[in-house]
Protein backbone atom coordinates (compact mmCIF):
# COMPACT_ATOMS: atom_id res chain seq x y z
CA UNK A 1 0.00 0.00 0.00
CA UNK A 2 1.52 3.23 -0.59
CA UNK A 3 2.42 5.29 2.16
CA UNK A 4 -0.06 7.76 1.23
CA UNK A 5 -2.74 5.95 1.09
CA UNK A 6 -1.61 4.46 4.14
CA UNK A 7 -1.62 7.76 5.93
CA UNK A 8 -5.20 8.88 4.60
CA UNK A 9 -6.45 5.26 5.78
CA UNK A 10 -4.88 6.18 9.25
CA UNK A 11 -6.68 9.69 9.25
CA UNK A 12 -10.26 7.54 8.35
CA UNK A 13 -9.75 4.96 11.38
CA UNK A 14 -9.36 8.23 13.95
CA UNK A 15 -12.18 9.63 12.60
CA UNK A 16 -13.91 6.56 12.91
CA UNK A 17 -12.80 6.39 16.59
CA UNK A 18 -13.59 9.70 17.46
CA UNK A 19 -17.50 9.66 16.46
CA UNK A 20 -17.94 5.79 17.71
CA UNK A 21 -16.69 6.09 20.86
CA UNK A 22 -19.04 9.33 21.73
CA UNK A 23 -22.01 6.20 20.74
CA UNK A 24 -20.30 3.85 22.70
CA UNK A 25 -19.60 5.86 25.83
CA UNK A 26 -23.22 7.88 26.52
CA UNK A 27 -25.42 4.74 26.90
CA UNK A 28 -23.78 4.51 30.15
CA UNK A 29 -24.67 7.85 30.84
CA UNK A 30 -28.02 7.88 30.12
CA UNK A 31 -29.50 7.09 33.33
CA UNK A 32 -27.09 10.50 34.84
CA UNK A 33 -28.00 12.55 32.31
CA UNK A 34 -31.61 11.68 33.05
CA UNK A 35 -31.97 12.53 36.93
CA UNK A 36 -29.33 15.32 36.84
CA UNK A 37 -30.67 17.46 34.13
CA UNK A 38 -34.35 15.99 34.94
CA UNK A 39 -34.97 15.07 31.03
CA UNK A 40 -38.40 13.81 29.79
CA UNK A 41 -38.73 10.42 28.16
CA UNK A 42 -39.43 12.02 25.21
CA UNK A 43 -35.97 14.54 25.35
CA UNK A 44 -34.43 11.45 26.41
CA UNK A 45 -35.52 9.33 22.94
CA UNK A 46 -34.66 12.91 21.39
CA UNK A 47 -31.01 12.55 22.71
CA UNK A 48 -30.51 8.83 22.09
CA UNK A 49 -32.28 8.60 18.43
CA UNK A 50 -31.96 12.27 16.83
CA UNK A 51 -28.28 11.73 16.32
CA UNK A 52 -29.01 8.51 14.54
CA UNK A 53 -31.75 10.39 12.65
CA UNK A 54 -29.69 13.93 11.36
CA UNK A 55 -26.57 11.57 11.12
CA UNK A 56 -28.87 9.43 8.43
CA UNK A 57 -30.12 12.91 6.81
CA UNK A 58 -26.94 14.19 5.94
CA UNK A 59 -25.27 11.60 4.41
CA UNK A 60 -26.92 11.51 0.96
CA UNK A 61 -26.30 15.45 0.17
CA UNK A 62 -22.62 15.02 1.54
CA UNK A 63 -21.77 11.77 -0.71
CA UNK A 64 -23.23 13.54 -3.64
CA UNK A 65 -21.27 17.05 -2.42
CA UNK A 66 -17.89 14.66 -2.22
CA UNK A 67 -18.18 12.92 -5.28
CA UNK A 68 -18.69 16.11 -7.17
CA UNK A 69 -16.24 18.20 -5.11
CA UNK A 70 -13.74 16.45 -3.62
CA UNK A 71 -14.40 14.75 0.16
CA UNK A 72 -11.00 16.12 1.92
CA UNK A 73 -13.21 19.73 2.98
CA UNK A 74 -16.40 18.20 3.55
CA UNK A 75 -14.26 15.64 5.61
CA UNK A 76 -13.01 18.61 7.24
CA UNK A 77 -15.84 20.30 8.33
CA UNK A 78 -18.05 17.75 9.42
CA UNK A 79 -15.52 17.11 11.91
CA UNK A 80 -15.45 20.36 12.93
CA UNK A 81 -18.87 20.70 13.39
CA UNK A 82 -18.81 17.04 15.33
CA UNK A 83 -16.42 18.79 17.85
CA UNK A 84 -17.84 21.37 18.44
CA UNK A 85 -21.57 20.38 19.23
CA UNK A 86 -19.58 17.95 22.12
CA UNK A 87 -18.74 20.77 23.38
CA UNK A 88 -21.77 22.65 23.48
CA UNK A 89 -23.89 19.03 25.12
CA UNK A 90 -20.98 18.67 27.69
CA UNK A 91 -22.20 22.39 28.73
CA UNK A 92 -25.80 22.31 28.34
CA UNK A 93 -27.65 23.44 31.26
CA UNK A 94 -30.80 21.83 30.05
CA UNK A 95 -31.91 18.70 28.63
CA UNK A 96 -33.25 20.16 25.43
CA UNK A 97 -29.95 21.95 24.65
CA UNK A 98 -28.13 18.68 24.77
CA UNK A 99 -30.61 17.27 22.55
CA UNK A 100 -29.94 19.52 20.27
CA UNK A 101 -26.32 19.62 20.70
CA UNK A 102 -26.60 15.86 19.37
CA UNK A 103 -28.93 16.18 16.47
CA UNK A 104 -25.91 18.75 14.89
CA UNK A 105 -23.18 16.09 15.83
CA UNK A 106 -25.26 13.44 13.94
CA UNK A 107 -24.87 15.98 11.53
CA UNK A 108 -21.76 16.56 10.98
CA UNK A 109 -20.74 12.73 11.71
CA UNK A 110 -23.27 11.93 8.23
CA UNK A 111 -21.08 14.98 6.79
CA UNK A 112 -17.94 12.72 7.37
CA UNK A 113 -19.04 9.51 6.75
CA UNK A 114 -19.77 9.29 3.02
CA UNK A 115 -16.49 10.86 2.28
CA UNK A 116 -14.68 8.13 4.49
CA UNK A 117 -16.58 5.06 2.44
CA UNK A 118 -15.89 7.38 -0.77
CA UNK A 119 -11.80 7.68 0.07
CA UNK A 120 -11.89 4.12 0.44
CA UNK A 121 -13.52 3.52 -2.93
CA UNK A 122 -11.41 5.72 -4.40
CA UNK A 123 -8.22 4.63 -2.79
CA UNK A 124 -8.66 0.67 -2.43
CA UNK A 125 -9.65 -1.98 -4.92
CA UNK A 126 -10.51 -5.46 -4.52
CA UNK A 127 -9.10 -7.25 -1.34
CA UNK A 128 -7.10 -3.65 -0.10
CA UNK A 129 -10.65 -1.95 -0.49
CA UNK A 130 -11.89 -4.96 2.06
CA UNK A 131 -9.05 -4.36 4.56
CA UNK A 132 -9.66 -1.06 4.74
CA UNK A 133 -13.39 -1.79 5.51
CA UNK A 134 -12.28 -4.18 7.88
CA UNK A 135 -9.83 -1.86 9.69
CA UNK A 136 -12.54 0.33 10.30
CA UNK A 137 -14.61 -1.72 11.37
CA UNK A 138 -11.67 -2.82 13.69
CA UNK A 139 -11.41 0.49 14.83
CA UNK A 140 -15.31 0.65 15.74
CA UNK A 141 -14.44 -2.52 18.04
CA UNK A 142 -11.91 -1.19 20.19
CA UNK A 143 -14.27 2.11 20.56
CA UNK A 144 -16.46 0.35 21.42
CA UNK A 145 -14.42 -1.57 24.14
CA UNK A 146 -12.81 1.90 25.55
CA UNK A 147 -15.90 4.07 25.36
CA UNK A 148 -18.30 2.06 27.88
CA UNK A 149 -15.17 1.31 29.89
CA UNK A 150 -14.65 5.26 30.18
CA UNK A 151 -17.96 6.08 30.48
CA UNK A 152 -18.34 4.00 33.54
CA UNK A 153 -15.09 4.63 35.28
CA UNK A 154 -15.27 9.01 34.68
CA UNK A 155 -19.18 8.47 36.61
CA UNK A 156 -17.76 5.83 39.16
CA UNK A 157 -14.68 8.44 39.63
CA UNK A 158 -16.30 11.74 40.01
CA UNK A 159 -20.11 11.02 40.09
CA UNK A 160 -23.27 11.39 38.15
CA UNK A 161 -23.18 15.71 38.48
CA UNK A 162 -20.20 15.76 36.64
CA UNK A 163 -19.51 12.58 35.14
CA UNK A 164 -21.81 12.64 32.42
CA UNK A 165 -20.68 15.91 31.12
CA UNK A 166 -17.34 14.42 31.19
CA UNK A 167 -18.25 11.37 28.93
CA UNK A 168 -19.87 14.07 26.48
CA UNK A 169 -16.83 15.27 26.44
CA UNK A 170 -14.94 12.45 25.54
CA UNK A 171 -14.71 12.68 21.91
CA UNK A 172 -13.77 16.42 21.98
CA UNK A 173 -9.70 15.70 22.43
CA UNK A 174 -9.67 13.11 19.54
CA UNK A 175 -11.72 15.37 17.19
CA UNK A 176 -9.05 18.29 17.85
CA UNK A 177 -6.78 15.86 16.99
CA UNK A 178 -8.16 14.64 13.95
CA UNK A 179 -9.03 17.91 11.78
CA UNK A 180 -5.48 18.90 11.59
CA UNK A 181 -4.38 15.59 10.54
CA UNK A 182 -7.10 15.26 7.62
CA UNK A 183 -6.32 19.11 6.75
CA UNK A 184 -2.77 18.16 6.54
CA UNK A 185 -2.68 14.49 4.50
CA UNK A 186 -6.07 13.40 3.15
CA UNK A 187 -6.08 14.06 -0.51
CA UNK A 188 -7.01 17.42 -2.46
CA UNK A 189 -10.86 17.26 -4.10
CA UNK A 190 -10.47 18.07 -7.56
CA UNK A 191 -9.23 21.58 -8.95
CA UNK A 192 -11.68 24.20 -9.36
CA UNK A 193 -11.88 23.68 -13.65
CA UNK A 194 -12.47 19.90 -12.73
CA UNK A 195 -14.97 19.42 -10.32
CA UNK A 196 -18.71 18.71 -11.56
CA UNK A 197 -21.76 20.67 -11.59
CA UNK A 198 -24.40 18.56 -9.25
CA UNK A 199 -27.79 18.77 -7.54
CA UNK A 200 -28.50 17.88 -4.18
CA UNK A 201 -32.43 16.78 -4.80
CA UNK A 202 -33.65 18.82 -1.42
CA UNK A 203 -37.17 17.99 -2.27
CA UNK A 204 -36.56 14.29 -2.22
CA UNK A 205 -34.40 14.67 1.03
CA UNK A 206 -37.09 16.62 2.56
CA UNK A 207 -39.41 13.44 1.68
CA UNK A 208 -37.55 10.67 2.93
CA UNK A 209 -37.00 12.92 5.83
CA UNK A 210 -40.94 13.37 6.69
CA UNK A 211 -41.20 9.61 6.16
CA UNK A 212 -38.84 9.09 8.96
CA UNK A 213 -39.92 11.41 11.30
CA UNK A 214 -43.52 10.21 11.14
CA UNK A 215 -42.54 7.11 11.92
CA UNK A 216 -40.73 8.05 14.71
CA UNK A 217 -43.18 10.74 16.16
CA UNK A 218 -45.55 8.04 17.47
CA UNK A 219 -42.35 6.74 19.83
CA UNK A 220 -41.44 9.80 21.09
CA UNK A 221 -44.64 12.44 21.59
CA UNK A 222 -45.85 12.43 24.98
CA UNK A 223 -49.64 10.62 25.31
CA UNK A 224 -52.40 12.62 24.16
CA UNK A 225 -49.93 15.28 22.49
CA UNK A 226 -50.35 15.59 18.48
CA UNK A 227 -52.13 13.37 16.04
CA UNK A 228 -53.53 10.37 16.80
CA UNK A 229 -51.01 7.79 16.95
CA UNK A 230 -52.94 5.52 13.76
CA UNK A 231 -52.53 9.00 12.01
CA UNK A 232 -48.39 9.16 12.23
CA UNK A 233 -48.26 5.88 9.82
CA UNK A 234 -50.66 7.13 7.36
CA UNK A 235 -48.92 10.31 6.49
CA UNK A 236 -45.89 7.82 6.57
CA UNK A 237 -47.12 5.88 3.42
CA UNK A 238 -48.28 8.98 1.90
CA UNK A 239 -44.81 10.68 1.56
CA UNK A 240 -43.71 7.72 0.83
CA UNK A 241 -45.62 7.54 -2.26
CA UNK A 242 -45.26 11.31 -2.73
CA UNK A 243 -41.12 10.31 -2.41
CA UNK A 244 -41.29 7.54 -5.23
CA UNK A 245 -43.40 9.60 -8.09
CA UNK A 246 -40.70 12.59 -7.23
CA UNK A 247 -37.75 10.29 -7.37
CA UNK A 248 -39.28 8.92 -11.03
CA UNK A 249 -39.50 12.62 -12.03
CA UNK A 250 -36.42 13.64 -11.09
CA UNK A 251 -34.19 11.30 -12.31
CA UNK A 252 -36.26 11.31 -15.45
CA UNK A 253 -34.98 14.52 -15.95
CA UNK A 254 -31.45 13.86 -15.98
CA UNK A 255 -30.89 14.41 -12.78
CA UNK A 256 -29.22 11.97 -9.80
CA UNK A 257 -31.92 11.55 -7.02
CA UNK A 258 -31.93 10.73 -3.57
CA UNK A 259 -32.17 6.71 -4.37
CA UNK A 260 -30.48 6.32 -7.20
CA UNK A 261 -32.03 4.00 -9.86
CA UNK A 262 -28.90 2.50 -10.74
CA UNK A 263 -28.58 1.09 -7.20
CA UNK A 264 -32.58 0.57 -6.37
CA UNK A 265 -32.45 -1.43 -9.47
CA UNK A 266 -29.28 -3.68 -8.45
CA UNK A 267 -30.63 -7.00 -6.61
CA UNK A 268 -27.41 -7.08 -4.88
CA UNK A 269 -27.44 -3.57 -3.30
CA UNK A 270 -30.67 -3.79 -1.82
CA UNK A 271 -31.02 -6.80 -0.69
CA UNK A 272 -27.41 -5.96 0.92
CA UNK A 273 -28.67 -2.47 2.09
CA UNK A 274 -31.34 -4.21 3.99
CA UNK A 275 -29.33 -6.45 5.39
CA UNK A 276 -27.11 -4.12 6.88
CA UNK A 277 -30.49 -1.95 7.49
CA UNK A 278 -32.09 -4.80 10.13
CA UNK A 279 -28.67 -5.77 11.43
CA UNK A 280 -27.20 -2.52 12.62
CA UNK A 281 -30.20 -0.94 14.37
CA UNK A 282 -30.66 -4.72 16.15
CA UNK A 283 -27.10 -4.37 17.45
CA UNK A 284 -27.55 -0.74 18.77
CA UNK A 285 -30.92 -0.93 20.10
CA UNK A 286 -29.92 -4.62 21.60
CA UNK A 287 -26.65 -2.92 23.76
CA UNK A 288 -28.85 -0.16 24.39
CA UNK A 289 -31.40 -2.50 25.93
CA UNK A 290 -28.84 -4.15 27.87
CA UNK A 291 -27.41 -0.95 29.42
CA UNK A 292 -30.49 0.24 30.68
CA UNK A 293 -31.94 -2.92 32.23
CA UNK A 294 -28.49 -3.37 34.18
CA UNK A 295 -28.69 -0.15 35.20
CA UNK A 296 -32.25 0.77 35.75
CA UNK A 297 -34.17 -2.45 36.55
CA UNK A 298 -30.93 -4.31 38.87
CA UNK A 299 -29.54 -1.31 40.01
CA UNK A 300 -25.96 -1.59 38.69
CA UNK A 301 -23.20 1.18 38.71
CA UNK A 302 -22.41 2.14 34.98
CA UNK A 303 -18.96 0.79 35.39
CA UNK A 304 -21.05 -2.73 36.51
CA UNK A 305 -23.59 -2.61 33.77
CA UNK A 306 -20.34 -1.91 30.86
CA UNK A 307 -18.73 -5.46 31.96
CA UNK A 308 -20.94 -7.45 30.43
CA UNK A 309 -20.78 -5.42 26.71
CA UNK A 310 -16.71 -5.71 26.81
CA UNK A 311 -16.76 -9.20 25.48
CA UNK A 312 -19.02 -8.49 22.41
CA UNK A 313 -16.56 -6.08 21.52
CA UNK A 314 -13.42 -8.00 22.01
CA UNK A 315 -15.27 -10.11 19.24
CA UNK A 316 -16.13 -7.41 16.85
CA UNK A 317 -12.41 -6.37 17.06
CA UNK A 318 -11.11 -9.54 16.70
CA UNK A 319 -13.27 -10.97 14.21
CA UNK A 320 -13.71 -7.61 12.05
CA UNK A 321 -10.06 -7.85 11.68
CA UNK A 322 -10.19 -11.26 10.01
CA UNK A 323 -13.27 -10.80 7.80
CA UNK A 324 -11.49 -9.61 4.66
CA UNK A 325 -10.69 -13.35 4.81
CA UNK A 326 -14.33 -14.46 4.95
CA UNK A 327 -15.58 -12.45 1.90
CA UNK A 328 -12.72 -13.87 -0.48
CA UNK A 329 -13.31 -17.40 0.94
CA UNK A 330 -17.28 -17.68 0.88
CA UNK A 331 -18.65 -14.25 -0.19
CA UNK A 332 -22.06 -13.49 0.60
CA UNK A 333 -22.51 -17.38 2.15
CA UNK A 334 -20.09 -16.24 4.69
CA UNK A 335 -22.47 -13.19 5.54
CA UNK A 336 -25.49 -15.15 6.17
CA UNK A 337 -23.56 -17.65 8.12
CA UNK A 338 -22.68 -15.00 10.15
CA UNK A 339 -25.90 -13.22 10.22
CA UNK A 340 -27.43 -17.37 11.61
CA UNK A 341 -25.16 -16.64 14.01
CA UNK A 342 -26.03 -13.52 15.27
CA UNK A 343 -29.81 -14.15 15.53
CA UNK A 344 -28.80 -17.25 17.49
CA UNK A 345 -27.33 -15.32 19.81
CA UNK A 346 -29.49 -12.39 20.60
CA UNK A 347 -32.01 -15.20 20.96
CA UNK A 348 -29.54 -17.25 23.43
CA UNK A 349 -29.13 -13.19 25.54
CA UNK A 350 -33.04 -12.96 25.99
CA UNK A 351 -32.69 -16.50 27.54
CA UNK A 352 -30.30 -15.06 29.85
CA UNK A 353 -31.80 -12.11 30.52
CA UNK A 354 -35.01 -13.81 31.64
CA UNK A 355 -33.49 -16.89 33.44
CA UNK A 356 -30.07 -16.45 35.29
CA UNK A 357 -29.67 -15.10 38.46
CA UNK A 358 -27.96 -12.07 39.29
CA UNK A 359 -25.36 -13.94 40.69
CA UNK A 360 -24.16 -15.83 37.48
CA UNK A 361 -25.92 -12.69 35.17
CA UNK A 362 -22.07 -11.07 34.31
CA UNK A 363 -20.67 -14.47 32.90
CA UNK A 364 -23.99 -15.67 31.24
CA UNK A 365 -24.04 -12.11 29.22
CA UNK A 366 -20.46 -12.26 28.81
CA UNK A 367 -20.71 -14.97 26.60
CA UNK A 368 -23.59 -14.57 24.69
CA UNK A 369 -22.07 -10.89 24.32
CA UNK A 370 -19.08 -12.51 22.71
CA UNK A 371 -20.98 -14.57 20.48
CA UNK A 372 -23.10 -11.79 19.06
CA UNK A 373 -20.00 -9.70 18.77
CA UNK A 374 -18.23 -12.12 16.92
CA UNK A 375 -21.03 -12.69 14.66
CA UNK A 376 -21.15 -8.73 13.79
CA UNK A 377 -17.82 -8.41 13.05
CA UNK A 378 -17.52 -11.55 10.64
CA UNK A 379 -19.97 -9.98 8.96
CA UNK A 380 -20.47 -5.98 8.40
CA UNK A 381 -17.46 -5.55 6.70
CA UNK A 382 -17.79 -8.34 4.49
CA UNK A 383 -21.69 -7.33 3.76
CA UNK A 384 -20.42 -3.66 2.98
CA UNK A 385 -17.61 -4.83 1.00
CA UNK A 386 -20.34 -7.08 -1.43
CA UNK A 387 -22.63 -4.19 -1.45
CA UNK A 388 -20.72 -0.99 -2.16
CA UNK A 389 -19.04 -3.31 -4.90
CA UNK A 390 -22.27 -2.29 -6.70
CA UNK A 391 -21.71 1.14 -6.94
CA UNK A 392 -21.56 2.99 -10.52
CA UNK A 393 -18.07 4.41 -11.26
CA UNK A 394 -18.18 8.32 -9.88
CA UNK A 395 -21.04 7.48 -7.62
CA UNK A 396 -18.74 6.20 -4.53
CA UNK A 397 -19.83 8.66 -1.57
CA UNK A 398 -23.56 8.45 -2.89
CA UNK A 399 -23.66 4.48 -2.51
CA UNK A 400 -22.02 4.44 1.09
CA UNK A 401 -24.36 7.16 2.14
CA UNK A 402 -27.41 4.94 1.09
CA UNK A 403 -26.02 2.47 2.73
CA UNK A 404 -25.42 3.71 5.66
CA UNK A 405 -28.89 6.45 5.87
CA UNK A 406 -30.45 3.35 6.17
CA UNK A 407 -28.67 1.86 8.86
CA UNK A 408 -29.01 5.42 10.74
CA UNK A 409 -32.81 5.38 10.12
CA UNK A 410 -33.16 2.26 11.47
CA UNK A 411 -31.48 3.01 14.54
CA UNK A 412 -33.29 5.83 15.07
CA UNK A 413 -36.54 4.16 14.91
CA UNK A 414 -35.78 0.37 16.92
CA UNK A 415 -33.54 3.28 19.58
CA UNK A 416 -36.81 5.25 20.03
CA UNK A 417 -38.93 1.84 20.33
CA UNK A 418 -36.78 -0.05 22.52
CA UNK A 419 -36.29 2.71 25.00
CA UNK A 420 -40.14 3.78 25.06
CA UNK A 421 -40.56 0.55 25.87
CA UNK A 422 -37.63 0.84 29.08
CA UNK A 423 -38.37 3.74 30.07
CA UNK A 424 -42.20 3.06 30.91
CA UNK A 425 -41.18 -0.07 32.74
CA UNK A 426 -42.21 -2.99 30.12
CA UNK A 427 -40.18 -6.31 30.42
CA UNK A 428 -36.66 -6.31 28.75
CA UNK A 429 -37.71 -9.44 27.09
CA UNK A 430 -40.58 -7.77 24.81
CA UNK A 431 -37.84 -4.84 24.17
CA UNK A 432 -34.97 -7.66 23.07
CA UNK A 433 -37.81 -9.92 21.05
CA UNK A 434 -37.74 -6.47 18.75
CA UNK A 435 -34.16 -6.75 17.98
CA UNK A 436 -34.48 -10.62 17.42
CA UNK A 437 -37.06 -10.33 15.15
CA UNK A 438 -34.57 -7.45 13.42
CA UNK A 439 -32.22 -9.79 13.40
CA UNK A 440 -34.27 -12.61 11.33
CA UNK A 441 -34.62 -10.14 8.58
CA UNK A 442 -31.40 -9.37 8.10
CA UNK A 443 -29.97 -13.05 7.64
CA UNK A 444 -33.14 -13.43 5.26
CA UNK A 445 -32.42 -10.57 3.66
CA UNK A 446 -28.89 -11.31 2.93
CA UNK A 447 -30.05 -15.00 1.96
CA UNK A 448 -32.22 -14.13 -0.66
CA UNK A 449 -29.18 -12.55 -2.09
CA UNK A 450 -27.83 -16.48 -2.40
CA UNK A 451 -30.12 -16.92 -5.43
CA UNK A 452 -27.82 -14.76 -7.48
CA UNK A 453 -24.59 -17.08 -8.34
CA UNK A 454 -22.69 -14.23 -8.57
CA UNK A 455 -23.32 -12.43 -5.49
CA UNK A 456 -22.92 -16.36 -3.71
CA UNK A 457 -19.34 -16.22 -4.88
CA UNK A 458 -18.48 -13.62 -3.35
CA UNK A 459 -19.05 -11.26 -6.84
CA UNK A 460 -21.10 -8.69 -7.81
CA UNK A 461 -23.42 -8.26 -10.90
CA UNK A 462 -22.33 -5.11 -13.18
CA UNK A 463 -24.16 -2.31 -12.47
CA UNK A 464 -24.84 -0.29 -15.48
CA UNK A 465 -23.95 3.59 -15.03
CA UNK A 466 -26.60 5.58 -15.60
CA UNK A 467 -26.36 9.84 -16.71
Amino acid sequence: MPRRNAVALAVCLAAAFTTLIDQASLNTAIPALRDELGASPATLQWIIAGYSLTFGLAMVPAGRLGDAHGRKWLFVGGMSLFTVAGIVAGTAGEAWVVAVARLVQGAGAGIVNPQVYGIFQDLFAGRERARALSAYATVGGVASVLGPLAGGAVLGAVGDDLGWRLVLLLNVPFGLITVPLAIRFLPDGPRPGDARRTTLDLPGLTLLGAVTLCLLLPFVLPAGQGLPTVAWPLIAVAALGALAWWERRYARSGRTPVLMPELMRSRGFSLGTLSAMFQFGASLSANLVLVLHLQDSLGWTPLQAAVPLIPAALGFAAASSQSWRLVARFGRAGVVGALAGAVLTTGATILVVHTVPQSGLVLALSLTQLASGAATGAMMSPNQALTLAHAPAGAAGLAGACLQVSQRISATLSMAAVTGIMVAGSEVTGALTICLAMMVAAAACSALDLRSPRAAAGTPDPVPVGR
